[in-house]
């Protein structure tokens, strides 16, 4: 303890951080721990709460869970152990236990009359809270979060304990109702993150008055806000996030005179922001972001002279229309969050006078007209937040005497001119988007002062010439996306000075060449789309193949040639690969199969050979299997039917032969099913029936015999179907005939007949007694 105090009653305290040897005698008496225990005052068996300080204990101090009452019984036979003079009962008896506690609650501890605190947090404690500990009458405080302790608070618990000041069981898996009966003197309460349900107790203003901190977040609780919460005056803490709340905001919560922190994130409240909350002299945080609340913004959530004490106003994702210009603004606001609502007009030039402003969104309204150049007067700003607007214009230059700036988002606007070499000067930018605009012109070589720019995002605007050699200089770059512009010439070598790049996304322009050795240098590279331009081509670097975080491949739609290259099969990590209209060729490597992650396999409109390898069958992950538009030959491997995941098989265009094998139905997930245009024989089999989530079922130009299954009819989502062009005979099931009602999904068939066809099925049947 940072400042011990003169103990008058025996201390229990259990901590991992600091390990001692307990050793248990030979023989305990069955009353030697309550002997002991009796007159413990406090009680504290905790892990650390901070998850990330737990991970970096020692192995040593991480041991297999213990039972708490176990644990009890070890203390005191540790003290009993030590035969030294007995203790007394003003001393402090500490025994620090390398265990994280397991198993439910004893209700032992009952038997600890004089508890004032107990404190098990951070442990792996499970099942209900003892409804015996309601005896503890000297209880003051209670830490049980941070378990997995279930069931409800026991009906009375609560209010039998009068003492008590603090009661935090956050982070468990509670459910019940919450408590209507509170101790009078209760001052915290934290039950968020459980599975409580039913409505908030409107008596819970009027049982516990003294209530400072009220946390019921992140649980299941309906119905409205009770008005009742406005008689809490010494409240500071009202959070109800993540609930289901419905229903307005009352504006009684106005009377709670010392709330600093309100937050309502998360529900569906209805209606408006009361001016009387916003205006809550006492004020800091306001939060009721995520809500369904409309109307107008009053002009006191702004802060002024009625509450002064503003610094965060979260709104963000609601239905607010307008916004009450305020007469000023709070001088400590620091954060105003309004994005994602149906606010108009320019830019509100106002809100330049928060000086102290660190963090603005006005992302996702419709706020038109130019980005004023008094956006630079807020020196102070750390994130500008102006996504999914209609601002036009080119960016002001005087944005570059925002030096504060971290965060810069103008995605989705239709921004135009260059993007501004003013950026440049802004030394401290980690993030910069501003996808989807019509920024034009050549990517500026002053982006290369950013030494700390993690994040540069310029997709879908019109930026030509390459790449300059002076964006190779950023070093902290993670994610680098300049898709869908109009960028040319060959990617550089020195796309291998990045040493840090996660994600590196280059589609939809267009770029020639070769792809550079160097890149094998980029051993973080997570994401590599190089899909759309046309004009790269050769054969892949061996390089490449030796990126051990590859996940995400895409190279479609560009000129590379040489076989299928086997070395993707060396990348465990990845779980996408699109090698699509390409020049390859030779045979699928059968090694594929041993890529254990590998969710997307697309190879289609190529021209790729040989069988179907059976190996990828072992490729159990998979749920896209695309090799159509190729030259591959020999039957559809039986094997696949054991890729569980499988959503969409396309094997169509190409050579393949042999029956359709009646196990591919054992692939339950499969919505599309597509080996068109091949050369496939037999009958179609009836257990393609089983396939209850098909939706695309595409058969045609094939050498298909027999006649259609009846039992096809059963697939519930079919969407999509086509038996054109084979050899098919017989009536068309009615129900099939109806539901594909055009003759193009069943023509071409010459002893096929039924609606929606024209031929008639008596002359089937005639024609087939004469043969």
């Amino acid at each position: 303890r940072t400042q011990p105090r003169p103990p008058t009653r025996p201390l229990l305290f259990f901590s991992p951080l600091r390990t001692q040897a307990l050793t248990l005698p030979p023989s305990l008496p069955a009353s030697s721990h309550e002997s002991l225990n009796a007159e413990a005052v406090e009680l504290t068996m905790t892990m650390p709460r901070d998850k990330a300080a737990r991970s970096s204990l020692p192995p040593s101090t991480l041991p297999r869970a213990m039972p708490l009452l176990f644990l009890l019984v070890m203390v005191a036979a540790a003290a009993a152990a030590t035969a030294a003079p007995p203790v007394p009962r003003t001393a402090e008896v500490q025994a620090e236990v390398d265990a994280l506690l397991a198993g439910p609650v004893s209700p032992a501890l009952a038997s600890l009359r004089h508890l004032q605190k107990l404190s098990l947090r951070s442990n792996a404690l499970s099942g209900a809270i003892p409804p015996a500990l309601a005896r503890l009458a000297s209880l003051r405080a209670v830490f049980l979060q941070d378990n997995a302790l279930s069931g409800p608070i026991p009906p009375s618990f609560l209010a039998n304990l009068t003492g008590l000041e603090t009661f935090d069981v956050s982070a468990n898996l509670l459910s019940g109702p919450v408590p209507a009966a509170l101790p009078p003197g209760l001052k915290y309460l934290d039950l968020s993150s459980n599975a409580f349900s039913g409505t908030i107790p409107a008596g819970a203003g009027s049982s516990a008055t003294k209530l400072q901190h009220f946390n019921l977040s992140f649980n299941r609780l309906r119905g409205t806000v009770p008005a009742s919460l406005g008689a809490l005056q010494d409240l500071h803490y009202l959070w109800l996030d993540g609930n289901l709340l419905e229903g307005t905001i009352p504006s009684a919560l106005a009377n709670c005179s010392a709330l600093l922190h309100l937050s309502l994130q998360g529900n569906a409240l209805r209606g408006i922001l009361p001016a009387a909350v916003a205006s809550i002299p006492s004020l800091q945080i306001l939060s009721v972001s995520r809500n369904l609340l409309s109307g107008a913004i009053p002009a006191a959530a702004f802060g002024g002279e009625r509450n002064s004490s503003l610094r965060i106003l979260q709104l963000g994702d609601n239905q607010f229309s307008m916004v009450d210009v305020p007469g000023g603004l709070g001088k400590g606001l620091q954060v105003v969050d309004l994005g994602g609502n149906k606010l108009g007009g320019p830019f509100p030039t106002w809100l330049v006078e928060a000086q102290g402003l660190t963090v603005l969104n006005l992302s996702g309204n419709a706020f038109t007209g130019d980005l004023p150049a008094a956006v630079g007067q807020l020196t102070s700003l750390q994130e500008l937040r102006l996504g999914g607007n209609a601002l036009t214009g080119t960016v002001p230059p005087e944005i570059g005497r925002c030096g504060a700036l971290q965060v810069l988002a103008l995605e989705d606007n239709s921004f135009s001119g260059e993007v501004p070499a003013a950026l440049g000067g802004l030394r401290r930018l980690r993030e910069v988007y501003l996808g989807g605009n019509s920024f034009a012109g050549q990517i500026p070589a002053a982006l290369g002062n950013l030494s700390w720019l993690e994040t540069l995002s310029v997709p879908k605007n019109r930026l030509t010439g390459g790449l300059p050699n002076e964006l190779f200089l950023l070093g902290n770059l993670t994610f680098l996306d300049l898709s869908d512009n109009k960028l040319a010439g060959e990617i550089p070598p020195a796309i291998g000075s990045l040493p840090a790049l996660q994600s590196l996304n280059l589609s939809g322009n267009a770029f020639s060449g070769r792809i550079p050795s160097t890149i094998g240098s980029l051993l973080n590279l997570r994401v590599l789309d190089l899909s759309g331009q046309k004009n790269l081509s050769g054969n892949l670097p061996a390089e490449l193949f030796g990126l051990p975080q590859l996940q995400h491949v895409s190279l479609a739609d560009n000129s590379f040639s040489g076989d299928v290259p086997e070395g993707f099969s060396s990348l465990w990590s990845l779980r996408h690969l699109n090698i699509s209209v390409n020049s390859f060729s030779g045979s699928i490597p059968a090694t594929y199969g041993y890529m254990a992650s590998l969710q997307v396999l697309s190879a289609s409109h190529n021209r790729i050979s040989g069988e179907v390898p059976a190996e990828l069958a072992n490729c159990s992950n998979l749920t896209v299997l695309d090799l159509s538009g190729n030259h591959l030959t020999g039957p559809i491997p039986s094997d696949l039917s054991r890729l569980d995941e499988l959503e969409e098989l396309d094997l169509s265009h190409n050579q393949l032969s042999s029956k359709i094998p009646p196990e591919i139905s054992n692939s339950s997930s499969l919505a599309t099913l597509k080996l068109d245009d091949n050369h496939l024989v037999g009958e179609i089999p009836a257990s393609l029936a089983n396939l209850s989530k098909l939706q695309t079922l595409d058969l045609s130009s094939n050498n298909i015999t027999g006649s259609i299954p009846v039992s096809l009819a059963q697939i519930p989502s079919l969407l999509s179907f086509n038996v054109s062009h084979n050899d098919l005979a017989g009536e068309i099931p009615p129900v099939l005939g109806s539901r594909f009602g055009t003759p193009t999904a069943f023509a071409a068939n010459r002893d096929l007949c039924g609606p929606p066809l024209q031929s008639e099925c008596g002359e089937y049947r005639r024609r087939r007694k004469r043969q």
